[in-house]
């Protein structure tokens, strides 16, 4: 049997499939990888010292910069740990608009993050173009109510910026009627579509007890057979009064993952409307006008909140010295966590497949490299 020499191939910085400036250094056998390490740090911009030089209000619209499709719920992650740090409550019908937005999030979040993967599959623009469709529609929202649709640096300490009004939630009633559609044209298109069964089942196989000793969350944990979501687990916000269900898949591959966002997604929606139809009247106040956001101090002490993203578990860690500023600022992010497993995932599969593996992790460089 021929036997060769073991090739090492640099994946990056700059190829344009691997989600942002990221290198994977792949160790081969023929096409077979060997082994494989990921190198972080072309994106580093000192964000969390950067934090522990600013006021806790202008920190806010660092967050937005961090998972960039996700910036709502950057928001709220930051927002709940100065809350928690500070003893500051939250209205009623603030935290509602707080889920609706970060449920919309999670929708734009995995309709593009999917649509992405199947691209790295060299399959089909379509499922990418129908993704960023919805993306759109959701960010048109954004824009409404926030003023801007990337970087909403929508929320504040005790609420949200603004109110949403009637003509903004008609809109928002607007695109779940429709976007169910979607999920089902996504689902006919792919779930048995020769190519994405080829190049996504027994692919990237993650076993459980190997997703929950590398401490991965989110959608890759629960395609592993996990059902473990913190919205359920430690419901933070409202989460408590809303019925959903914890979408899981049976092997941990590519296909489970991208089955277990689409099951998500329909979550999404029915959450949105449970929280619309239980939304306060409009005489609720959306922010707690007691909170002094320019000033605020924090009494001494440390804080740690986290949330669901929709990459995972997005947590927040302050310690307070009594002044306006952070004396320590860390953050727990998904994608960074989430990342460690690439080489186990890749082990033995052929060097095409490193690419769909890493798209069906779903990471943004802007939350690795902090």
């Amino acid at each position: 049997m021929l036997k060769t020499e073991e090739l090492q191939l640099n994946i990056g910085p700059q190829h344009p499939s691997t989600h942002g400036v990221f290198r994977m250094v792949a160790t081969l056998d023929g096409e077979t990888v060997v082994h494989l390490e990921p190198v972080f740090g072309y994106l580093h911009r000192n964000h969390e010292q950067l934090g522990e030089a600013n006021s806790y209000l202008m920190i806010m619209p660092f967050t937005d910069r961090l998972d960039y499709f996700n910036s709502m719920i950057n928001n709220w992650g930051y927002a709940l740990t100065v809350e928690k740090l500070a003893s500051i409550e939250v209205p009623e019908r603030a935290e509602y608009i707080r889920v609706i937005v970060a449920e919309l999030s999670r929708i734009l979040n995995h309709a593009t993050a999917l649509g992405f993967m199947i691209n790295d599959m060299g399959a089909w623009q379509t499922a990418l173009l129908w993704g960023m469709r919805e993306r759109e529609k959701i960010l048109d929202l954004f824009e409404m109510v926030s003023g801007t649709r990337m970087m909403c640096n929508y929320f504040r300490f005790g609420g949200v910026v603004r109110d949403i009004d009637a003509t903004w939630i008609k809109e928002c009633e607007d695109f779940l009627i429709g976007v169910p559609s979607f999920f089902d044209d996504f689902e006919r298109l792919l779930n048995d579509n020769e190519v994405m069964l080829v190049r996504a089942r027994n692919v990237g196989t993650l076993p459980k007890e190997l997703a929950i000793s590398y401490s991965v969350t989110g959608p890759v944990l629960r395609g592993s057979g996990v059902p473990y979501d913190i919205r359920r687990a430690e419901p933070y916000g409202i989460y408590d009064r809303f019925n959903f269900d914890i979408p899981v898949g049976a092997v941990g591959d590519v296909y489970d993952r991208y089955l277990v966002r689409i099951e998500e997604m329909r979550q999404s929606v029915r959450i949105i409307r449970q929280a619309l139809d239980q939304l306060p009247d409009a005489q609720g106040e959306h922010i707690n006008k007691k909170v002094k956001q320019q000033s605020l101090k924090p009494p001494v002490g440390d804080a740690y909140a986290r949330v669901e993203s929709p990459k995972g578990e997005l947590g927040f860690y302050l310690v307070s010295d009594g002044s306006g500023n952070p004396y320590r600022y860390a953050i727990r992010a998904p994608s960074f966590i989430n990342l460690s497993a690439l080489a186990d995932m890749c082990r033995g599969h052929k060097i095409a497949d490193v690419v769909v593996i890493l798209g069906s992790i779903d990471i943004v460089m802007g939350e690795v490299d902090r």
